[in-house]
């Protein structure tokens, strides 16, 4: 009996010897983990770069267009005179030949960007020149009434707008002249 005694100290004694095992939790994977996982510190860092520089995105000029922004003119335009202009707005149809012989504007439905402002200042330049012009042809042909005088311009002129200009119908809507 003695002798279980003496081996149930021993054990009692060796089991308070005995360390349980220490637990070690690491709050990151290892390298190997981390790519298993899919953790790639340098691909991340190079997009999270390039996210921060901005850079320009390429864009086809039909989406160009569709955006409302058309191509840079390759000439000077400071050289462009008020019926260049005209044509230019008349094609973009940012202005329109009115039924009535004047010039009208259509700045709703322009297709590229445009200084309203300076679009409504030539508009009132040329529709102003145009009945100084009506009132004159009016004064040399006074058998004729200003409005028969203003339409037979407006048909003469008809035939010389440009291609693709803005021109409103007898019915009031606007159409794109075909050539």
């Amino acid at each position: 009996m003695m002798r279980r005694v003496l081996l149930f100290a021993g054990a009692v004694a060796a089991v308070g010897c005995i360390k349980p095992p220490e637990i070690v939790m690491v709050d990151r994977a290892t390298a190997l983990e981390q790519q298993a996982g899919g953790s790639f510190p340098e691909l991340e860092k190079k997009l999270a770069q390039a996210a921060i520089a901005p850079r320009p995105v390429p864009l086809t000029p039909d989406q160009l267009e569709a955006l409302g922004i058309g191509s840079p003119r390759l000439t000077d335009q400071t050289e462009m005179t008020n019926a260049d202009r005209v044509d230019d707005l008349l094609q973009r149809h940012c202005i329109g030949e009115g039924r009535n012989g004047l010039l009208a504007d259509t700045t709703n439905v322009c297709h590229g960007a445009v200084d309203r402002d300076e679009v409504i200042k030539l508009v009132d330049r040329v529709n102003l020149a145009r009945a100084q012009l009506w009132r004159w042809m009016h004064e040399q042909r006074p058998e004729l009434s200003l409005e028969e005088v203003r339409g037979r311009w407006r048909r003469a002129h008809a035939t010389g707008v440009v291609c693709g200009g803005w021109i409103e119908g007898d019915d009031g809507k606007w159409e794109a002249k075909s050539c």
